[in-house]
């Protein structure tokens, strides 16, 4: 098959962070479209975009797309359609269907007829729970076929199994370190650590560790798929040590015995040190400086707003007073919070949507 064009998603808004990371991990020609990136890419560019991308959501690669107006002619292109290329006989399918500004305008009626088209033509099982999903898109009547590679979303890195409330996601973490200049070579704080997961995406970074290193993917049920070349694909990391320590602290000692497990399962354990303690009693570990990076409570789902106001303001009082020479990033979905801390934030914050909320990046200079 010829190349294939390859779409990395991520929330809108973190496009050209993505962008950033795409061609520094060396997939030349990649651009930022709305909702993610896209460049043109064989099947091991999907593995490895899979295994080496922290900042996308999914990887979807489009393998084919006509011109259909009605629902005869998608089911006669689609029975036409060279599955055998891309699909096993023996792996069901899943197939989601969405209609924009076309004159097919029922969804269901388009999935039915690709349905049936895969079970005609290839001896396709269709199955809610399939292992492979099949993505139909009828825009101004171009039907394009694409498949979810990646399966579970990819900030599911296979580590963490302990996770608190609202906990941030790790390829909205990875974003997020990277926005605020983090590149492995710093030590990180996070006096709010939940779960671990800004320590453990900034330890990974820091080891040179592949993201999708402990988990299984979709397109290993394609008849794209290649066992020995992916085992060698990802036998490819390299690892180094890294010269500075992370450091997760909460006040909640739940939290502190999930991140601590979750750094163990990650491998990352022996450069993360978690403790329990408030915000008021966080100290500035020994040594250079570097970033701190925190995701405090909203108050929108955890938390009364009011009572916020004084977190904020001790969070920024302590950071003021104690981290001199460091930079800060605080996400948040309240501006008000976070002018509360008092710090000088630069610039304006950049809004982006995360589980049904407005959330934006708060970033300083060096204190």
């Amino acid at each position: 098959m010829t190349d294939i064009t390859i779409f990395l998603a991520t929330p809108p808004g973190l496009e050209q962070l993505l962008l950033e990371e795409t061609l520094e991990k060396g997939f030349t020609g990649a651009q930022a479209v709305i909702g993610g990136v896209e460049f043109q890419g064989d099947w091991t560019d999907v593995w490895r975009a899979n295994l080496e991308i922290r900042g996308a959501s999914r990887v979807l690669a489009r393998i084919g797309a006509f011109r259909a107006m009605h629902l005869a002619q998608l089911d006669k292109r689609s029975r036409k359609f060279a599955w055998a290329d891309v699909l096993r006989p023996d792996v069901p399918v899943r197939v989601e269907a969405t209609c924009k500004a076309s004159k097919i305008y029922h969804a269901k009626a388009a999935s039915q007829r690709v349905e049936t088209a895969l079970k005609d033509s290839w001896g396709v099982s269709i199955s809610a729970d399939a292992p492979v999903t099949l993505k139909v898109r009828i825009d101004d009547d171009l039907c394009t076929f694409s498949i979810d590679t990646t399966g579970e979303a990819l900030h599911k890195r296979g580590h963490k199994e302990a996770v608190g409330k609202a906990p941030m996601r790790e390829n909205l973490a990875a974003l997020f370190l990277r926005d605020c200049g983090y590149d492995g070579s710093e030590p990180v704080v996070d006096p709010m650590c939940g779960s671990g997961t800004f320590i453990i995406e900034a330890a990974e970074i820091a080891l040179g560790l592949f993201p999708g290193r402990s988990r299984a993917f979709s397109f290993e049920h394609l008849a794209t798929f290649d066992a020995q070349r992916w085992a060698a694909l990802k036998a490819k990391s390299k690892e180094s040590k890294p010269n500075c320590k992370l450091y997760g602290s909460d006040r909640d000692a739940g939290a502190i015995r999930n991140s601590t497990a979750n750094a163990e399962r990650a491998s990352v354990d022996q450069f993360t040190q978690f403790t329990c303690h408030a915000v008021s009693d966080l100290q500035r570990p020994a040594g250079a400086t570097g970033l701190v990076i925190v995701n405090p409570p909203y108050g929108a789902r955890i938390g009364d707003r009011k009572l916020l106001f004084s977190v904020y303001g001790a969070l920024g009082k302590t950071l003021l007073e104690r981290f001199k020479g460091w930079r800060v990033g605080i996400i948040t979905s309240d501006a008000g919070l976070a002018k509360s801390t008092g710090l000088p934030f630069k610039g304006e914050a950049h809004t982006i949507s995360h589980g049904g909320l407005k959330i934006a990046l708060h970033k300083t200079d060096p204190l």
